[in-house]
């Protein structure tokens, strides 16, 4: 029946696949460990920032009085804080750019009313940032009925406005209404004392202004520079309410007013000048320090943890600089893709400053868009065992993630091009190996034609090699041999038996014939004789063929049993002498008994093949030697005639069935090449092994059978038992 053939993977695609799967492994387990150090680097500059926060809250413990100097007397005022904005605002009447201080938004007027629908109550809700010295303001106010500017009018407190109240930088109290003709762009005028006419005939365009209608009012957005303020840095704020188009009256005004009542405004609460000195020749590149009170207020500022903008690619000057920029191009996404996986919380800074203001330093590490990861380090302040406030330290990793990202690259490059060079190699070496293997299956293929019969007993291709493939078609040939010889064997069968059955069968038809004519008793019984020896013949010849037949199982059925097998060579020998008087045999080996677990019919057998082996190679009239030797597990019995020797190639085959090495047949006996494959499956069945070896003076062979030394595993009675 034909085998269909199967398909899969050739071995060159398998080999590929192995390696490329192998290559990836090494830049995987480079990313591994840049993570790892990148985990380690980051871990060094928290600590280290800590560490740095805490010698700048070291300068600044017991300092009390740099955290509760204020221009005024804080008791009795509304403080206004100016929250810290990560980017500016854009002056659009919206609160979708707050979300970062919304939530400290504070209201003033009557909020707590039952009556909010009395339109007699007016309230809002002022939200307070500061960017790169710009005062940010949303204004939210609750009106029910807006009224605008007329553009005809000159007083300017007759509709819905806000007046800002503040110290200018000539120590004079300045106050600016901010109005509107219609939702969009507000006008900034300064104004007298009695808040009805503008000083200036033109607007003043440093304090830019947004409104917009909102759910139950409208909502303002204006900045002023800090430029503007006076030292202090303070200002106040009124939100005036008209609800009558007609009359124009003012119907509320609700501010930022002291609940004492005292002739002054809220206090817009930014850093301190004194703690700003102190801090700023701490400040270094890449890091942003802060001071922040108790009330989550920032008191100074200095430095920026900014990430510095990318810097593109230069232009390749020769192929390396290609390379690498090619490289650098196609693994960004893969940076990106990393770095987002490795992105740290969002950047809110609540959390470290919780815990610094509790007693706990601390260091976390944050996102965001614009900066990417920034390390952010706390340290509490301390004074009189009370915390007056924290010192925080933010530093941006961009010098780790450009550590990483070279490393990364390095790998990268390094993966690229180490599996093209595997990749050519394994190329070459697959279609080498293939066709190797094609040539030795080509070879054997074309040894068997189509009928089943060998063309050849050996191969040539890939013999000399010494890889696996070498020791395949080592292996095929030598099979191939064997099948030959086998071959041979059954082709001479016939030709032999027939001549060896027709001796003994013309004997016995001789003497049938003699027998029926022969009348004298004499030589009747002679002939009689004659016809038993060919019947003899002819049975030894087919229990010959039986034997090895059914040889090993035979030997599976027998039971072994300990036998000194000194005892049973000499007494072999002796029996030798008798039965063969014309040669003569010696032993050599020890002369002491020695143990062996066999079946000692088996082993006279062994004897027998050996002896008739050595008889039939050895010169006329030479000895032959039987001995043993033996160490601490194995004993060897071993025959050694004079005569000629086996040739190398055949010293390791001479055991193997229907071999036989005979160059002729001078006794005429049948000679099937079994007798030494007998001797190895006997030897093999008692758990040993044979070996042929040639004299070292090229004079004789030496047949070897190693057999395992029995060990009596039973514990010895002591003498105390014994006695």
């Amino acid at each position: 029946m034909a085998i269909s053939p199967i398909k899969g993977p050739r071995l060159g695609t398998k080999l590929l696949i192995l390696m490329s799967f192998a290559l990836v492994v090494i830049p995987w387990f480079s990313y591994l460990y840049l993570s790892e150090m990148e985990d380690f680097l980051v871990d060094s500059q928290a600590n280290a920032q800590l560490l740095t926060a805490e010698g700048i809250s070291t300068l600044l413990n017991g300092r009390s009085d740099l955290f509760y100097e204020l221009p005024l007397s804080p008791e009795g005022y509304e403080q206004l804080y100016a929250h810290p904005l990560q980017s500016p605002i854009r002056i659009d009447g919206r609160d979708n750019d707050w979300e970062e201080v919304l939530e400290y938004n504070i209201g003033f007027g009557n909020l707590d009313s039952v009556n909010e629908s009395d339109p007699s109550l007016n309230q809002f809700h002022l939200a307070l940032g500061e960017h790169n010295d710009q005062i940010y303001a949303l204004v939210t106010v609750k009106d029910d009925a807006l009224v605008f500017r007329d553009r005809n009018i000159l007083r300017l407190d007759l509709s819905d406005h806000l007046r800002i109240t503040f110290t200018g930088q000539d120590e004079t109290i300045k106050k600016v209404v901010l109005t509107m003709t219609e939702p969009g762009v507000t006008t900034a005028y300064m104004i007298d004392n009695d808040w009805r006419y503008a000083i200036q005939g033109e607007p003043e365009n440093r304090i830019p202004g947004f409104m917009s209608k909102v759910k139950n009012g409208y909502a303002i957005e204006f900045r002023i520079p800090l430029e503007l303020l006076g030292s202090a840095q303070q200002f106040g704020l009124a939100v005036v309410d008209v609800d009558n188009s007609e009359t124009r009256a003012i119907e509320s005004i609700t501010g930022t007013l002291p609940s004492a009542g005292r002739e002054a405004y809220g206090l817009v609460l930014l850093k301190s000048p004194e703690v700003l000195r102190i801090i700023e020749g701490l400040g270094y590149s890449g890091a942003s320090i802060q001071v922040i009170d108790a009330q989550r207020r920032v008191r100074a500022e200095v430095g920026s943890y900014q990430s510095n903008p990318t810097q593109p690619i230069d232009v390749a000057e020769d192929w390396t600089d290609a390379w690498i920029s090619m490289v650098a191009l196609l693994m960004e996404p893969l940076y990106n893709l990393i770095e987002t996986n490795l992105r740290a919380s969002p950047m809110v800074d609540d959390d470290v400053i919780k815990d610094s203001l509790a007693g706990r330093p601390t260091y976390q590490r944050r996102y965001s868009d614009e900066d990417g990861e920034v390390i952010v380090a706390a340290h509490p302040i301390i004074a009189q065992n009370e915390i007056i406030g924290t010192v925080l330290l933010k530093q941006n990793t961009q010098l780790i993630l450009k550590l990483r990202r070279d490393a990364l690259q390095r790998s990268v490059n390094f993966s690229v091009i180490s599996l093209l060079i595997f990749v050519a190699l394994i190329l070459v070496f697959s279609l080498r190996l293939a066709s190797r293997i094609r040539k030795l299956e080509s070879e054997a293929t074309n040894a068997i034609d189509i009928y089943g019969r060998l063309k050849t007993d050996q191969l040539t291709a890939e013999t000399k090699s010494g890889d696996e493939i070498g020791d395949l078609a080592r292996s095929i040939s030598g099979m191939l041999a064997r099948l030959h010889r086998h071959n041979q064997f059954l082709e001479n069968m016939p030709r032999t038996l027939r001549h060896e059955i027709n001796n003994p069968l013309n004997a016995l038809s001789t003497s049938l014939q003699n027998l029926e004519v022969e009348e004298s008793e004499e030589a009747r019984q002679k002939y009689l004789g004659a016809a038993k020896r060919g019947v003899t013949r002819i049975g030894m010849i087919v229990q010959n063929l039986a034997d090895a037949a059914s040889l090993e199982d035979a030997l599976a059925a027998e039971e072994t049993e300990v036998i000194n097998l000194y005892d049973l060579v000499q007494n072999y020998l002796a029996n030798c002498r008798t039965t063969r008087p014309d040669r003569e045999f010696k032993y050599q080996g020890i002369d002491t008994g020695i143990a062996t677990n066999v079946s000692d019919f088996r082993v006279e057998q062994l004897l027998d093949k050996l002896i008739d082996n050595a008889i039939d190679f050895s010169d006329p009239g030479s000895a032959i030697t039987v001995g043993i030797n033996a160490d601490a597990h194995n004993l060897t019995l071993f025959v050694t005639n004079q005569g000629p020797t086996i040739s190398e190639d055949m010293l390791d085959s001479v055991f193997d069935s229907m071999v036989s090495i005979r160059e002729s047949n001078p006794d005429n006996r049948l000679h099937f090449g079994m007798g030494l494959y007998v001797v190895r499956i006997i030897a093999e069945r008692h758990s040993g092994s044979v070996k042929a070896t040639n004299l070292f003076d090229g004079k004789g062979v030496s047949i070897q059978v190693m057999l395992p030394i029995y060990r009596d595993s039973t514990p010895h009675q002591g003498s105390t038992a014994a006695s």
